[in-house]
């Protein structure tokens, strides 16, 4: 079998800002929903294992299906706004079972097997309705105007029929069996005051307990038994106090059982809205053991382990963990590793909060290492010169900066949070090793630098030097620190004389943001692209425009941030620039469908100035549709285009001075390649000596690799050949909105070290075959950062 082109090397991504939308399987991986995707994250190996793509709108809820003998699943339960539920086979990813019968989206999903490992699956939906699945929808419960918020399934004690749990917006958990083929409503329990947010069951010996969190902040345990006919407890003995029982009765082939369900206790601590409550799994140790222990989870920021003392049986809190300060809400959902010695929280803004029992001190919790990302659509992202870390800006507003760990196990991880603003993020620039300018939905420019702190911490964290890093020529004037000013947007530079004010502002090194310089205005519209030569002396930025005058490319000097100069051609929003690495011509491509090449006028170092040195315009230009991205070939000999039309032109540089017509018929001068969805992005990598490499992400979210030779003949009359794509798990569920070459070849971030494997040094052949992976990122609208290794002696 042919090794594949496509390597994962790292995804970036979280959580959707959903209540059900985190489950912990009993093998260990925990599988979330994000956007249209369903990631697995293995916590042991802080990677994503896979992705399933399916889902045509945001996954709102995701459930294993737990096997009895608590062995792992090979089924996964998803639910989404695109009002359908499906069932993965976890194997090869493929979908099981699509179920479609909601009228709006699914918000809710629980799933047990049942008789000859059938898969029972109940769901609820915004539709107010309430349905039971095996294949197809076998019940349909209405609600009218009401809304059922979580659902759960078990099987009862002893005749294993089918019980469901549902709570609601009316304070109530409803109870529904399955008798003799239909869905009766057995009970309504009450006792919350505000919504009923999660329900959730376990089985304990012969008896089942349902766990009920509410908006009244309280969560309550109900216990569920059989109930005998002659239990003595039936008489009436004034003299002692019980608590009340609910009876229901099930009919299932001609023999009726009882069962009563009483409340068990009720626990009070969580200090605002309890979103989620998770019972420890199940334990197989020749027989099934039940520990007797709840998770619960809160808007509050806290999470609170629960379970009875050993001499009263009351219900304590055993462990309290969680969030102190800051302005954002809380934890929506929990969940508990198979053995109980990991914790999990997902919060509102889409971040994973991981928890772990420190083994050296009973009772002790400590935080734990985690994947992070974006919760909103990633615009733009960049690598540092040297290639070390990657940049990314997005609309959740945060910049986010992610490197390799390397003194841990070398994988991927989110550091520092550069810049956290008011404003969705649209665009980025680097401008130094440890600069970069950004641009929002605002009018003005933010350059940013990183403070002392940073760089040092940096150091630790990359197994670089601190003292090469702190003696490099962008480090020479380096604030000491941050902080954010009382309603300010963004964070304020503090330099040495300021240690005070810094004190002030101490912040955990992942949240440590970078000092700002003072905005640069000029442009009259929201900012959209950005980009910096080379040589990282200027800048050119463009702004949204309907009209002439504001479709302007405004040039920068990033040694005094002042205006150089300010270029015109185009008529409508300029969507992407980028300069020739020799740093001699800048290009520019538009909304209008054309586009425009600068030439810088030498020799004038200190203040360059650019010239039209070609252009097309709208009745000679190939493009026919709005062109959204723009590249150069690393010798600036050619360059290349990519539009909606489902069309990359790769062109050459040597045109005469002028209008250019692109209808050649005799002349090498453009390519073209034609894609079977409209193009996003493009970006090129030298492959070897004699060839080029093109990466096309496409709206679809695919991203495909061409190869050309200049000096070939065309294979089968194409110039340039299809030699890979990302398969179905690799590929993004939504358009890819950029992709960046990183500056050096190599494989960093391969979960061991660089020099050694098992222990052992790396032989010298392994370590010049790293030279054959160049990596590749790409930002997508699905919320997520994707860094992929690519093999060239596959291509």
């Amino acid at each position: 079998m042919a090794a594949p082109v496509f390597e994962t090397c790292h995804v970036a991504c979280c959580a959707n800002r959903t209540p059900n939308v985190v489950s912990w399987s009993r093998g260990g991986i925990i599988a979330f929903g994000t956007c249209n995707s369903v990631a697995f994250y293995d916590p042991q190996e802080r990677r994503v294992v896979t992705l399933l793509n399916g889902h045509t709108g945001r996954v709102n809820a995701v459930q294993w299906v737990h096997r009895e003998d608590c062995a792992p699943e090979s089924h996964l339960v998803s639910g989404g706004s695109d009002n359908r539920l499906i069932v993965w086979e976890v194997q090869n990813g493929k979908v099981s079972c699509p179920c479609k019968g909601h009228a709006g989206p699914v918000c809710a999903v629980d799933a047990i097997y049942v008789k000859d490992s059938a898969i029972l699956v109940a769901s609820s939906a915004s539709d107010s309705t309430v349905r039971l699945w095996l294949s197809e929808c076998l019940h349909t419960l209405s609600f009218g105007s009401r809304f059922m918020m979580d659902v759960s399934l078990a099987l009862l004690p002893g005749i294993r029929v089918p019980i469901l749990a549902c709570g609601g917006d009316n304070s109530q958990v409803h109870l529904y069996v399955q008798s003799n083929g239909q869905l009766q409503k057995a009970l309504s329990l009450q006792g919350h005051e505000d919504w009923v947010r999660g329900v959730a069951w376990t089985s304990l010996g012969g008896e089942l307990l349902l766990a009920s969190c509410s908006q009244d902040c309280l969560i309550r345990v109900w216990k569920l038994c059989a109930k005998s006919g002659t239990d003595p407890r039936t008489e009436d003995d004034h003299g002692i106090i019980r608590m009340k029982e609910d009876v229901f009765e099930v009919k299932e082939r001609d023999v009726s059982s009882e069962f009563a369900v009483s409340l068990e206790t009720v626990l009070a601590g969580h200090e605002n809205w309890v979103y989620g409550v998770h019972w420890q799994p199940p334990l197989y140790k020749g027989i099934l053991q039940q520990p007797l222990s709840l998770l619960s989870a809160s808007m509050d920021k806290t999470m609170i382990l629960w379970a009875p003392e050993e001499g009263s049986g009351v219900w304590v809190e055993q462990v309290r963990v969680g969030e102190v300060g800051g302005n954002t809400l809380g934890f929506y959902g929990c969940q508990m590793s198979p053995d109980g010695s990991m914790i999990v929280a997902h919060a509102f803004h889409g971040a994973l909060h991981l928890w772990c029992k420190d083994h050296d001190k009973e009772g002790e919790w400590r935080p734990g290492v985690v994947i992070s990302g974006h919760f909103n659509a990633v615009q733009d992202l960049s690598w540092d010169p040297d290639g070390e870390f990657l940049i990314s800006v997005g609309s959740d507003q945060t910049t986010r900066l992610f490197t390799p760990w390397r003194k841990q196990d070398e994988t991927w991880h989110e550091i520092s949070r550069p810049q956290i603003h008011g404003y969705d993020m649209q665009c980025l620039a680097m401008v130094g090793r440890f600069q970069f300018v950004s641009g929002a939905d605002e009018k003005v420019l933010r350059v940013f630098q990183a403070p002392r702190t940073f760089v040092e911490n940096f150091a630790n964290i990359s197994g670089t030097s601190k003292e090469k890093l702190l003696t490099c020529s962008d480090s020479a004037n380096l604030p000491e620190g941050a902080s954010t000013p009382a309603l300010g947007l963004s964070n304020k530079a503090v330099f040495q004389g300021e240690i005070l004010a810094l004190q002030l502002c101490i912040r955990m090194f992942r949240h440590l943001g970078w000092g700002q310089d003072l905005p640069q205005y000029g442009h009259g519209f929201e900012m959209f692209c950005l980009a910096s030569d080379s040589a990282r002396m200027v800048v050119a930025s463009a702004c949204k425009a309907s009209k002439v005058e504001h479709a302007t490319i405004l040039l920068w000097s990033t040694s005094t941030w002042r205006q150089l100069q300010t270029l015109m051609c185009h008529t409508l929003t300029v969507t992407q620039m980028a300069f020739s690495p020799n740093s001699r011509l800048l290009l520019a491509v538009s909304r209008d469908r054309t586009w425009s090449l600068w030439r810088r006028n030498l020799p004038t170092p200190e203040k360059p100035q650019f010239s039209l040195y070609a252009h097309t315009g709208k009745d000679t230009a190939v493009h026919s549709r709005i062109i959204w991205s723009c590249d150069w070939s690393p010798d600036s000999k050619y360059f290349v285009t990519s539009s909606r039309d489902k069309k990359v032109i790769f062109r050459n540089k040597l045109f005469e001075t002028g209008v250019v017509y692109e209808q050649f018929e005799n002349q090498r001068s453009m390519l073209l390649v034609v894609v079977r969805s409209c193009c996003e992005s493009c970006w090129l990598c030298v492959s070897d000596f004699h060839s080029y490499l093109l990466a096309v992400g496409l709206e679809s979210g695919r991203i495909l690799l061409y190869r050309w030779s200049p000096g070939q003949e065309p294979a089968e009359g194409h110039d340039w050949s299809s030699c890979g794509e990302t398969d179905i798990s690799q590929s993004h569920s939504l358009a890819v909105k950029r992709l960046r070459w990183r500056p050096r070849t190599g494989r960093v971030g391969r979960n061991n070290n660089n020099n050694k494997k098992d222990g052992r040094p790396r032989a010298e052949s392994e370590i010049e075959g790293e030279s054959s992976w160049p990596q590749l990122a790409s930002a997508s609208a699905d919320f997520s950062v994707k860094i992929f290794n690519i093999n060239k002696r596959a291509l």
